[in-house]
């Protein structure tokens, strides 16, 4: 029996509405479609559903019995229509999101208390990891990344939420005992704080003065890792120069534990990403999510 909802459903509106005219009005479909459609239905049963005349529309015992499972249909489809309408407007569900481990650049505490705190009804399923996910197999909604650029991925979208400037610091009592350096070169007789790449080498420093002078290297005596909120702390604590974007040092500064460090050489800029599934329709969630990304990192 090929039974279609739809065609249930026409049958409830056809009744409440208690003529043909009225029930085109309702559904916006013509009466002679509605007519065909149940005449189809009743084929299917192989019972008649309702009695029909120019004046009115008389149910058989057996279309008064389909009919309560009829409007039941009816009842479930505009429940159905509510929620969709619901999480269209409401934020909620479950947001898988991918953040590199550097969460201390990327203000994730903050992130994640601000949106929670405003969509109580998401529930947040969070994974740090430099690994690259893959966000349509493994099913994230959302992906934060840093990177100059990224690699062409016709089944993703990147949005580039801001643009990291970066440079070098030290602290004030790093700088007394080893002096301040007054050009690159002279990087290399400092402790530098390198950073270590996925791949587990050093990350170079390369640096540029009015985007025509250029230098990289790296100091002779290194303390390397993997994080940038490790560096960072490290650097507050003495032990090095360390390369930091301006946004996250700013609060160190102001407090008088880092200063720049050749303030007119500046790093290569990195761009905050945040990469979605290649899909027209986003989650309310997912709107939303990006929404305070680009508000706490702006």
């Amino acid at each position: 029996m090929n039974l279609y909802a739809n065609d249930l459903i026409l049958f409830a509106h056809i009744v409440d509405a208690g003529s043909f005219t009225r029930a085109s009005d309702l559904t916006g479909l013509p009466k002679s479609t509605l007519s065909r459609r149940l005449a189809e239905l009743e084929n299917v049963f192989g019972e008649r559903l309702m009695q029909r005349s120019t004046r009115r529309l008389v149910l058989t015992e057996f279309g008064e019995r389909m009919l309560e499972y009829a409007r039941r249909l009816v009842d479930d489809t505009e429940a159905a229509t509510a929620l969709a309408l619901h999480r269209q407007v409401t934020p909620q569900g479950i947001l898988r999101v991918s953040f590199p481990p550097e969460y201390h650049e990327l203000s994730l505490v903050q992130i994640l208390s601000t949106f929670s705190r405003r969509h109580p009804d998401v529930r947040l399923d969070i994974d740090l990891s430099s690994r690259r996910v893959d966000l349509v197999a493994e099913r994230f909604d959302v992906a934060v990344r840093v990177a100059a650029q990224l690699p062409d991925d016709n089944a993703l979208v990147a949005r580039r939420i801001i643009t990291l400037h970066n440079g070098l610091y030290a602290s004030p009592a790093y700088l007394a005992r080893h002096g301040t350096p007054q050009n690159p070169p002279q990087l290399q007789s400092h402790t530098g704080l390198v950073l270590v790449t996925s791949a587990g080498d050093q990350q170079i420093w390369r640096l540029s003065r009015s985007n025509t002078e250029h230098w990289e290297g790296l100091p002779l005596h290194m303390l390397s890792a993997n994080s940038v909120g490790l560096q960072q702390a490290l650097a507050v604590q003495g032990l090095g120069i360390v390369g930091l974007s301006e946004s996250f040092a700013r609060p160190h500064v102001e407090r008088g534990e880092l200063l720049r460090v050749l303030p007119q050489w500046h790093l290569p800029q990195m761009n905050v990403w945040c990469v979605t599934p290649g899909r027209k329709l986003l989650p309310q969630r997912t709107l939303a999510f990006i929404d305070t990304l680009k508000e706490v990192l702006g």
